[in-house]
């Protein structure tokens, strides 16, 4: 039996734990990144509407039953996301979408905070990130003019990673990077 002395101390030690997490500074984050198999993984300019815009897809290999897409060619590389052509669940992972990734540099993570766009300079894609506040990072590019499904390679200290909870891995990726990019 619950006495009305043990419910105010519960009570008390709930307010308490919802407090330190409401209350977390704005570099500290709920969620730990986790190393991924980078091989498994592959950033992709997927084109949409007539094919002069382009969203980010993120790939991943999960089982080794089927590929889940193919490259072919160089600067740029061409893909082609088989994952498209058969029930790919349990196989590959598709992230489509800011719910399944978003971009963390070190403890950060940006969350909604910060949008990745792929924009076409000189016929090239390019991957950036892109804040409220005006913060520009360069993330990936294709390394070469190219159209439809185009691989985009991360910039040096550019990775995947994956939110973790805890010990516990999560469905969503991090574009990740350890320390804030040095901006010109």
């Amino acid at each position: 039996m619950i006495t009305r002395s043990n419910f105010k101390k519960r009570l008390l030690a709930a307010v308490a734990g919802l407090s330190s997490i409401c209350c977390l500074p704005a570099d500290a984050s709920l969620f730990q990144a986790g190393e991924v198999k980078a091989e498994r993984f592959i950033l992709v300019a997927a084109p949409i509407g007539d094919g002069s815009n382009s969203q980010l897809n993120i790939y991943e290999q999960v089982r080794d039953r089927r590929p889940c897409f193919a490259r072919q060619g160089n600067k740029p590389t061409s893909v082609n996301p088989l994952l498209g052509t058969f029930d790919f669940t349990g196989i590959c992972n598709r992230y489509i979408d800011s719910n399944g990734y978003s971009v963390r540099v070190g403890n950060r993570d940006f969350g909604p905070e910060m949008r990745l766009t792929i924009s076409h300079q000189a016929g090239e894609a390019i991957l950036m990130g892109h804040s409220p506040d005006g913060l520009a990072l360069l993330v990936a590019r294709a390394g070469g003019g190219g159209s439809g499904f185009v691989e985009l390679k991360m910039e040096p200290g550019w990775k995947v990673m994956r939110r973790q909870f805890g010990k516990r891995a999560l469905g969503h990726v991090y574009i990740y990077r350890d320390t804030m990019p040095e901006t010109k």
